[in-house]
Protein backbone atom coordinates (compact mmCIF):
# COMPACT_ATOMS: atom_id res chain seq x y z
CA UNK A 1 0.00 0.00 0.00
CA UNK A 2 3.10 2.30 0.66
CA UNK A 3 2.97 5.99 2.73
CA UNK A 4 -0.34 6.98 3.01
CA UNK A 5 -1.23 10.99 3.39
CA UNK A 6 -3.91 12.25 5.13
CA UNK A 7 -5.24 15.95 5.40
CA UNK A 8 -4.61 17.07 8.59
CA UNK A 9 -8.18 17.15 9.91
CA UNK A 10 -8.77 13.59 9.02
CA UNK A 11 -5.46 12.73 10.92
CA UNK A 12 -7.37 14.28 13.74
CA UNK A 13 -10.38 12.15 13.61
CA UNK A 14 -8.61 8.98 12.76
CA UNK A 15 -6.41 9.54 16.22
CA UNK A 16 -9.97 10.22 17.98
CA UNK A 17 -11.64 7.13 16.87
CA UNK A 18 -8.39 5.16 16.86
CA UNK A 19 -5.99 6.27 19.48
CA UNK A 20 -2.52 5.04 20.78
CA UNK A 21 0.85 4.90 18.95
CA UNK A 22 -0.08 1.59 16.64
CA UNK A 23 1.22 2.00 13.13
CA UNK A 24 -1.17 2.28 10.33
CA UNK A 25 -2.05 -1.32 9.60
CA UNK A 26 -2.72 -1.60 13.09
CA UNK A 27 -5.38 1.17 13.32
CA UNK A 28 -6.44 0.04 9.87
CA UNK A 29 -7.22 -3.49 11.11
CA UNK A 30 -8.84 -2.67 14.33
CA UNK A 31 -11.37 -0.18 12.10
CA UNK A 32 -11.95 -2.99 9.84
CA UNK A 33 -12.30 -5.29 12.76
CA UNK A 34 -14.66 -3.12 14.73
CA UNK A 35 -16.69 -2.86 11.11
CA UNK A 36 -16.70 -6.17 11.52
CA UNK A 37 -18.48 -6.77 14.40
CA UNK A 38 -20.87 -4.29 13.65
CA UNK A 39 -21.69 -6.61 10.75
CA UNK A 40 -21.76 -9.45 13.06
CA UNK A 41 -24.09 -8.07 15.83
CA UNK A 42 -26.73 -7.02 12.75
CA UNK A 43 -26.86 -10.32 11.53
CA UNK A 44 -27.02 -11.87 14.74
CA UNK A 45 -30.11 -9.20 15.52
CA UNK A 46 -32.27 -10.37 12.81
CA UNK A 47 -30.93 -13.82 13.73
CA UNK A 48 -32.62 -13.70 16.98
CA UNK A 49 -35.66 -11.66 15.49
CA UNK A 50 -36.74 -14.25 13.20
CA UNK A 51 -35.91 -16.90 16.09
CA UNK A 52 -38.30 -15.23 18.31
CA UNK A 53 -41.36 -14.82 15.75
CA UNK A 54 -40.79 -18.21 14.17
CA UNK A 55 -40.41 -20.08 17.79
CA UNK A 56 -37.44 -21.97 15.88
CA UNK A 57 -34.00 -21.43 14.39
CA UNK A 58 -33.37 -21.21 10.62
CA UNK A 59 -32.57 -24.97 10.36
CA UNK A 60 -35.68 -25.82 11.93
CA UNK A 61 -37.73 -23.63 9.65
CA UNK A 62 -36.09 -24.64 6.59
CA UNK A 63 -36.66 -28.26 7.88
CA UNK A 64 -40.03 -28.15 8.12
CA UNK A 65 -40.97 -26.03 4.69
CA UNK A 66 -42.09 -23.33 6.71
CA UNK A 67 -42.61 -21.48 3.41
CA UNK A 68 -44.36 -24.04 1.35
CA UNK A 69 -46.81 -24.69 4.62
CA UNK A 70 -47.44 -20.91 4.41
CA UNK A 71 -47.85 -21.17 0.72
CA UNK A 72 -44.90 -18.84 -0.41
CA UNK A 73 -46.48 -15.95 1.04
CA UNK A 74 -44.74 -12.58 0.59
CA UNK A 75 -43.75 -12.07 4.34
CA UNK A 76 -42.76 -15.67 4.60
CA UNK A 77 -39.98 -15.41 1.27
CA UNK A 78 -38.77 -12.00 2.70
CA UNK A 79 -38.29 -13.35 6.03
CA UNK A 80 -36.51 -16.73 4.76
CA UNK A 81 -34.68 -14.91 2.68
CA UNK A 82 -33.62 -12.02 5.30
CA UNK A 83 -32.75 -15.04 7.71
CA UNK A 84 -31.03 -17.44 4.96
CA UNK A 85 -28.64 -13.76 4.33
CA UNK A 86 -28.28 -13.60 7.77
CA UNK A 87 -27.35 -16.91 8.34
CA UNK A 88 -24.35 -16.78 5.87
CA UNK A 89 -23.16 -13.32 6.98
CA UNK A 90 -22.66 -14.15 10.59
CA UNK A 91 -20.21 -17.55 9.42
CA UNK A 92 -18.57 -15.13 6.71
CA UNK A 93 -18.32 -12.22 9.47
CA UNK A 94 -16.79 -14.70 12.12
CA UNK A 95 -14.28 -16.69 9.48
CA UNK A 96 -13.10 -12.99 8.79
CA UNK A 97 -13.01 -11.82 12.00
CA UNK A 98 -10.97 -15.11 12.68
CA UNK A 99 -8.56 -14.51 9.94
CA UNK A 100 -8.04 -10.97 10.59
CA UNK A 101 -7.28 -11.62 14.16
CA UNK A 102 -5.00 -14.02 13.21
CA UNK A 103 -2.80 -11.60 10.94
CA UNK A 104 0.93 -11.15 12.68
CA UNK A 105 0.92 -7.48 11.25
Amino acid sequence: MGNVGLLKQTQQFWDLIVPGNQDVDAKVRHLIEAEHLRKLAQYRRIDLAMTHQYGMDFEEFIGRRIPRQENYSWEVEQDAMAWESAIGGIVTMERQLRELRGLNG
